[in-house]
């Protein structure tokens, strides 16, 4: 398995980004001709806003991330598809899932083949500077006025939105965990969000491959209450979740009855013979 997401990491994405891409279209230059990757705190000149970078950070993401999986996925005679479409659950060309752990290799998959969604919501995490061709860190995100990977709102809020979109989109669902895959640590205020949705089950979890997002070994969020977010600071760790996320069948399910229908359910359900066989009758009546 690579490596966890690292400071390295993020010179590769500058240095081949580079190859291609202008310093103008991968830095904010600052009114001190310098070229940053976020805004410093400490900056007081004029600022724009730098929307170029997003796509390249975003395909670099999805592709390191495929590279994190494969390993594991291989294991498990599966395999780490980037970009994949499954219109049968609302993956479509215009917005696929970013990757998927699927017993198929191509692109377009059917909801039978896929065990996993991965959404990736990373970025740039620590601020750098473009200095004669080379690159100069500058400090870890508290340093810079940015708010990189799930740190940001909105990269919580679309990962959210989408993947109640493929909850509600078709039955054939319900039985794949989706995983928010960030490099930094979320909010204060998303803790008690992020646990809600891993303990409804409409997301099974946002994990951080990033062990040390702060330079000084600063504090950090490690795990909230109900493992709704988790920081991964080991490959090993990383596969002992994988392997958890895998382990037994699942199934997601919602509904929203008058007490007297959920009571009918329960007593029906009851009747089958064993554990198994009234669960799946629950979840078959449920539905209905």
């Amino acid at each position: 398995m690579p490596d966890l997401w690292t400071k390295e990491k993020e010179i590769e994405f500058f240095n081949d980004s580079g190859k291609f891409a202008t310093p103008e279209q991968l830095f904010y230059f600052g009114d001190d001709s310098r070229y940053y990757a976020y805004w410093p705190k400490s900056y007081k000149g004029k600022k724009s806003t730098l929307q170029s970078r997003n796509a390249l950070i975003g395909n670099f993401t999805e592709k390191y991330s495929v590279d994190l999986l494969q390993d594991f996925a291989n294991s498990k005679g599966l395999y780490a598809v980037q970009g994949a479409i499954c219109n049968e659950i609302g993956l479509t060309p215009q917005s696929p899932a970013d990757v998927v752990l699927s017993r198929k290799k191509q692109r377009e998959q059917k909801t039978k083949d896929i065990t996993a969604i991965f959404e990736v919501k990373m970025s740039i995490v620590w601020n750098w500077e473009l200095k004669n061709n080379k690159l100069i860190c500058l400090g870890d995100f508290k340093t810079h006025k940015g708010n990189p990977g799930l740190l940001r709102s909105d990269s919580m809020l679309k990962a959210i939105g989408k993947s109640i979109n493929i909850r509600v989109s078709d039955y054939r669902a319900s039985q794949i965990p989706i995983i928010i895959l960030g490099n930094t640590p979320i909010t204060e205020n998303y803790v008690s969000k992020v646990d809600h949705l891993h303990n409804a089950g409409i997301i099974q979890g946002f994990w951080s491959v990033n062990p040390n997002p702060l330079d000084d070994n600063g504090d950090n969020i490690k795990q909230t209450p109900d493992s709704g977010f988790i920081r991964m600071d080991s490959c090993d760790e990383l596969e002992q979740n994988l392997e958890y996320l895998l382990s037994e069948k699942r199934e997601f399910f919602s509904s929203m009855k008058s007490k007297k229908e959920l009571g009918k359910i329960i007593e029906i359900a009851n009747r089958e013979p064993d554990f198994e066989t009234k669960a799946e009758k629950f979840l078959s009546l449920i539905k209905k």
